[in-house]
This record gives C-alpha cells, structure tokens and sequence, in this order.
C-alpha cells in the first residue's frame, strides 16, 4: 500500500519509519540537529511550499528519507489506517 504525503507524493508505506508532529518534535536539541544533519546530507525531501506541520522518516533502499509534509500526523495516520484496512487508497490525486 501507499501513503498520500499532499500534493503529488505518495510513498510506500512499508517504508515508513514514523511521522512526527514538527510542532512539539522540534522543541527538543536533538531533532533539530537530527534535522540539521539529514539536511546537509541532502535526505530532507519538502513535499509543499506551505509551513510544514509532519515530519515522515522513511528507509528507502537503505536510505533514510526524511519527508516534511503540510499534512498533520492525525490526517497522516488516518490516512494509513483507512488504507490498511480497506486494502485500497482512499484519496485521489
């Protein structure tokens, strides 16, 4: 199955790792330099031009991705729910 991360992004979701909230992930030193470094790296990938409200860390080929989305992580855990269940996407692009 696959996980709509907004606009035309979409990812598997067996490659998800997690999805954080920015707004109470960042307070702490650790995600920022987490950020910071994945940053440098060139593994952030910004799926908007909009204030990202999620951050989704994947592994992909034996790679972290980092995935910042407009998206909240309720949306985004719905999301992967409903898709779990029903075994069908329930969005459109």
């Amino acid at each position: 199955m696959f996980l709509h991360l907004g606009k035309d992004m979409i990812i598997p979701d067996k490659s998800v790792i997690g999805i954080f909230d920015l707004d109470t992930s960042t307070t702490s030193k650790h995600t920022r330099a987490f950020l910071q470094a994945s940053e440098a790296a060139g593994k952030v990938v910004n799926v908007s031009q909009e204030l990202p409200k999620s951050a989704v860390l994947t592994k992909e080929k034996n790679e972290t991705v980092l995935y910042l989305s407009q998206i909240s992580t309720q949306t985004l855990l719905k999301r992967s729910r409903a898709e779990s269940a029903s075994g069908q996407c329930d969005f459109t692009i």
